[in-house]
C-alpha cells in the first residue's frame, strides 16, 4: 500500500516541481481550488523550482486569478535545481507525492525520478515522451518497488483521458471487449487555439531519436500480447473518417504505446483479455490537409539535422502554422477551446465464445473535456495525486513505475474527473 501520510519530517502531500514553468502555472493553480478534497478534507502542498523569485511571481499570479490572496503567505516555497542532486534530495524528503512538470522529459526526468525513488516521494508527471516513460520503467521499476514508491507517468492529456476511457469503454461493454479505435477532436474558439513550444521541441527530440526507441523497447524481451477477435487493422496515414466526418491522421503522441503498457500490465498481473487500439486525431477540411502536408515535409526533412532542430526550436510559430508558439495560447484561448475522445469498440457479447467467429457486438464512448493542454492536464495530474492519496489501498499491491491505467483502474478516478469536467459516457 502507497505511503500517504504526511509527517513532521515529510510535511507536504504534493511538491509541484517547475511550478514556474508555463504549465506549472496553472497545475498550482489547479491545486489551490482543490485543498478541501485532500486527505481528511486538507492537502497540504508547497511549490518548487530554481528561483524563488519566479516562484513568488506564480503564487501571485494565482492569488489574482482564484481572489485568495492567501496563497502569498501560506503556500510555501522550496528551491530545487535538476542540476544540483542535493537539492532534489532535500525535496523529495519533504513530499509524500512531487508533481514533475520540468520538460523536455528526456532532459530534466530522470534525475527527479532518481530522487524521488531514493528519497521515497512518489512521483506523477504530464510526459508524453515515450522513450522517457519507457526508459523510466527499464530502469527504475524495481527500486521503485522495493521502496514501496508509485512512479506515474503521463498522467496529463497525454495519456490518461486516452488510457482511462479505454479501461472506461471495457468496463461499459457487457461481454468481452477485444478492440478500441479513438478519435480526437478538438474545438476552439475565434481566437483559435495553440499550444506552448515545450511541447514542440519534445515532439523534436522525440522524432530524431525514434532508433534509440526502438532499441529501448527490445531491452524489455515482451512477448507479443495474446490477439482475441479479429485483428485490428491499421488504418492510413491520411483518410476519411466517417466516425468524425473529418479527415483523420494517427495520434503522433504516447497515446498508443501507453495504452498497450497498461493492457500489458492487466494480462500479466489480472489475467485480463488485451484490448487492441488505435489511436487517431481528426485534422478538419482540405486547407488543415495542405498546410499539415507541408508542416510534416518540412519537419521530416529538419529535424534529421542539428541545423534544422535549431531553426524548428527557433521558429515554432512559423514552421507549425501557428499551431506551436513560444508565448502559448491566452487565456481566453483556453476557455473557449476543448477536446473530444470518441472510442469505437467491439468484442464479444455476453455468452459468445471470444476464440469463435467474429466480433459480433459494438459499443461507442467518450471523453470530453476544457482545453486539453493547460486546463485538461491540470486537472488529470491533480485528481490523479489526489486519487493516489485519498484511496491508496485501490493502486497496485506493490510500488513500481505505472502508467496511469496500470496504477488507477481498480480507483474512483474517473469518477473524480467527471465531477471536474472530463466527462466519459456511453454514446
Amino acid at each position: 500500500m502507497a505511503r500517504v501520510e504526511t509527517s513532521s519530517n515529510r510535511p507536504y502531500h504534493l511538491v509541484i516541481f517547475g511550478a514556474s514553468g508555463f504549465t506549472g502555472q496553472f497545475v498550482v493553480e489547479e491545486v489551490a481550488r482543490t485543498v478541501s478534497e485532500g486527505p481528511k478534507g486538507n492537502l497540504k502542498w508547497a511549490v518548487a523550482g530554481r528561483s524563488r523569485q519566479k516562484l513568488e511571481k506564480v503564487l501571485e499570479q494565482a492569488a489574482a486569478v482564484l481572489s485568495k490572496s492567501e496563497l502569498r503567505s501560506e503556500v510555501d516555497i522550496i528551491v530545487a535545481d535538476v542540476e544540483e542532486p542535493d537539492s532534489l534530495a532535500a525535496m523529495c524528503k519533504q513530499a509524500v507525492i512531487v508533481l514533475n512538470c520540468v520538460g523536455p522529459y528526456r532532459f530534466y526526468g530522470e534525475p527527479v525520478v532518481k530522487a524521488c525513488v531514493e528519497n521515497g516521494a512518489h512521483h506523477i508527471d504530464i510526459s508524453g515522451e515515450p522513450q522517457f516513460l519507457e526508459g523510466m520503467q527499464l530502469n527504475y521499476s524495481s527500486q521503485a518497488a522495493d521502496k514501496g514508491v508509485y512512479i506515474i507517468g503521463s498522467c496529463g492529456f497525454d495519456s490518461i483521458p486516452a488510457d482511462m476511457g479505454v479501461l472506461y469503454t471495457k468496463d461499459q461493454f457487457k461481454g468481452t471487449l477485444t478492440a478500441v479505435e479513438s478519435f480526437l477532436t478538438v474545438g476552439s474558439g475565434d481566437d483559435g487555439g495553440c499550444i506552448h513550444d515545450g511541447t514542440w521541441q519534445s515532439a523534436i527530440y522525440g522524432f530524431s531519436d525514434g532508433q534509440k526507441l526502438q532499441s529501448l523497447r527490445r531491452k524489455f524481451n515482451h512477448k507479443p500480447l495474446p490477439s482475441i477477435g479479429s485483428k485490428l487493422k491499421r488504418r492510413g496515414s491520411l483518410f476519411f473518417s466517417n466516425e468524425i466526418q473529418q479527415y483523420t491522421v494517427p495520434f503522433m503522441g504516447s497515446d498508443p504505446s501507453v495504452v498497450k503498457r497498461t493492457q500489458r500490465f492487466l494480462v500479466e498481473e489480472h489475467q485480463d483479455k488485451p484490448v487492441q487500439y488505435g489511436a487517431y486525431a481528426g485534422i478538419g477540411g482540405i486547407g488543415n490537409i495542405i498546410k499539415l502536408m507541408f508542416a510534416g515535409m518540412m519537419f521530416w526533412v529538419l529535424v534529421k539535422f542539428s541545423f534544422g532542430r535549431n531553426l524548428l526550436i527557433k521558429h515554432p510559430e512559423f514552421f507549425s502554422f501557428g499551431f506551436f508558439s513560444k508565448a502559448g495560447p491566452t487565456r481566453k484561448q483556453m476557455d473557449e477551446s476543448s477536446f473530444q475522445f470518441a472510442f469505437y469498440g467491439e468484442g464479444y457479447t455476453d455468452g459468445q465464445d471470444p476464440s469463435q467467429g467474429k466480433p459480433n457486438g459494438k459499443i461507442c464512448t467518450l471523453v470530453q473535456g476544457p482545453e486539453c493542454g493547460y486546463v485538461a492536464t491540470p486537472i488529470a495530474i491533480v485528481q490523479a495525486a489526489l486519487t493516489m492519496l485519498n484511496e491508496p489501498t485501490a493502486l497496485p499491491k506493490t510500488g513500481g513505475v505505472y502508467t496511469p491505467g496500470a496504477a488507477f483502474a481498480k480507483t474512483t478516478l474517473t469518477d473524480r474527473l467527471n465531477k471536474h469536467g472530463i466527462k466519459f459516457s456511453v454514446v
